[in-house]
């Protein structure tokens, strides 16, 4: 009996010689990682903020979709990064205890981060090539009747693409975009066939005179708003000394700034 029992006391004397080492492993792990993810996280938002990235955002759509959120965009990077590397830290911390449900887990979310970090990296540059092709649109035909709505059309088209290609990327683009697109593109057919193709013919054949009139009568103009916008973009970008040597009076003579009497006035 008293060898069963010393035969018992030391099994669990060697398991426990066991456990203590690995545990304290297991929590030297978890406080070096947890630090390590404070560091990054803080080192993530100030590099961000200093490369204005919170600005580049803002000019798409995301800007205005965090409008209402307590966390702006290098936040939110930030704390992605920060988790990111909590779940590594896991992963490596439960290895210790050899192979378990719980790391089998963490492998698997940790092989899907890369994904998720490069569908945000599309999903932004995405929103800021739109910000920059809608500014871009709006400015040069700003002054014609259609020019926003096309703004607004390139700049949902570019971030379509980007969220597609994000949803690609992560691997659902088939399981949420396809049904998608087959249901508008199922919409706008059955509107064409009823509509178009039934009693509306002769309404829809006015609009579409009215519309490609409008758009004929209104290309001079789109001309003249691209050549201004390209003189503004060139003036802006012209020198203030090319300015002051090209100056001239109301008859076309040059001018010299320095014996301009207004000039002296002014002063």
């Amino acid at each position: 009996m008293f060898d069963n029992l010393a035969a018992a006391l030391g099994d669990a004397m060697r398991t426990v010689a066991v456990f203590v080492p690995q545990l304290l492993l297991f929590l030297v792990i978890l406080l070096i990682g947890w630090l390590i993810a404070k560091g990054l996280r803080k080192l993530t938002d100030t590099v961000l903020e200093r490369l204005h990235f919170d600005r580049a955002v803002e000019r798409g759509g995301i800007g205005r979709a965090l409008a209402q959120s307590k966390y702006d965009a290098s936040d939110l990077i930030a704390m992605v990064v920060y988790y990111a590397v909590l779940l590594l830290t896991l992963q490596l911390a439960f290895g210790v205890w050899g192979p378990n449900p719980i790391s089998a887990l963490l492998t698997g979310i940790v092989a899907f981060l890369p994904r998720i970090a490069v569908a945000i990296i599309i999903v932004v540059v995405a929103s800021a090539i739109a910000a920059a092709v809608k500014d871009l649109i709006a400015g040069a035909m700003g002054g014609l009747s259609y020019g926003r709505i096309l703004a607004n059309i390139a700049s949902v088209f570019i971030i379509g693409l980007g969220v597609i290609a994000a949803l690609s990327q992560i691997g659902v683009a088939v399981a949420v975009t396809l049904p998608v697109l087959i249901t508008v593109l199922a919409t706008v057919g059955g509107i064409l066939i009823v509509g178009v193709g039934g009693g509306l013919v002769r309404p829809m054949q006015q609009r579409w005179e009215r519309w490609l009139d409008r758009a004929e009568h209104e290309a001079p103009q789109a001309r003249a708003h691209a050549q201004a916008y390209e003189r503004g973009r060139e003036d802006a970008a012209r020198p203030a000394a090319t300015v002051r040597a090209d100056a001239t009076d109301p008859v076309g003579t040059p001018v010299d700034p320095a014996a301009d009497p207004a000039t002296d006035l002014r002063k």
